[in-house]
């Protein structure tokens, strides 16, 4: 079997449309932002992808749904669902974040990618496993999945009351952290990585920065009203070479 090829791509701040203090590629339609304002930059994304991309009005819930075709430019986002999955080519999956975790996983050889987004809440509930269960009933093997855990805030910046990172370290190990005060704190990639290893993945790797302080980045904790990056996955159509035409002949 040959292993189908999988895209990924992390928005930055750089190059939309949105003015302050959503500057300026904002691509949530959820947030404030001029509508018309997203609108373009998510045509702009678009354009520059290659590929329709299909967003979701997340809820810090656990709601997985499963795209099997491409959405419109205007096609409304998908209520109330936190998490993405997708076997058909060419169909870019995408989830908002801030600070929040934004997961993109795969099975190049299954030919299934999803995309989930993890805030402490989703991720404590279980978002990530529910986004692999999804994945497998499309023929994935969990064994064969590999996951990039995007830019959030890290724990050395994430400060919680105490109460709240043990209840969120109960759910999910490995979470609770001391930030760089000395204060209690969350590390959600850290706990997600745990998390991921236990389910039996085949790799983990993580985008190491800090959208606090990568003012490259949205962040809520550092500027609360502000935009949200794209974190997006797809495959790459796979050609059929016996259909291929040489124009050369």
């Amino acid at each position: 079997m040959t292993a189908a090829r999988v895209r990924r791509v992390v928005t930055t701040r750089a190059g939309g449309h949105s003015r302050e203090p959503f500057r300026s590629f904002n691509l949530s339609a959820g947030v404030g932002d001029d509508p018309d304002a997203v609108r373009a930059n998510r045509a702009r994304l678009r354009r520059e992808l290659k590929v329709p991309v299909t967003f979701l009005r997340q809820v810090h819930g656990t709601a997985v749904a499963t795209v099997t075709e491409p959405t419109g430019l205007d096609d409304p986002d998908i209520d109330d669902t936190d998490a993405l999955v997708t076997a058909t080519p060419g169909v870019g999956i995408a989830v908002l974040a801030a600070d929040c975790v934004p997961v993109l996983l795969a099975d190049p050889v299954a030919g299934v990618v999803g995309a989930a987004h993890a805030g402490r809440v989703g991720a404590a509930a279980g978002v990530v496993p529910a986004a692999v269960a999804a994945m497998t009933e499309l023929g994935a093997d969990v064994g064969r999945i590999e996951v990039l855990l995007g830019p959030a805030v890290c724990g050395a910046c994430y400060e919680v009351p105490a109460a709240m990172q043990a209840e969120v370290d109960a759910a999910l190990p490995g979470s609770a952290v001391r930030t760089r005060t000395g204060t209690s704190g969350l590390d959600i990639r850290a706990g997600l990585y745990h998390q991921l290893v236990a389910l039996g993945v085949a790799k983990v790797g993580a985008d190491p920065r800090c959208t606090r302080e990568d003012r490259a980045l949205f962040s809520h904790r550092r500027d609360r009203r502000t935009g949200r990056l794209a974190a997006i996955t797809w495959l790459d159509p796979v050609r059929d070479p016996a259909r291929d035409t040489d124009g050369g002949r």
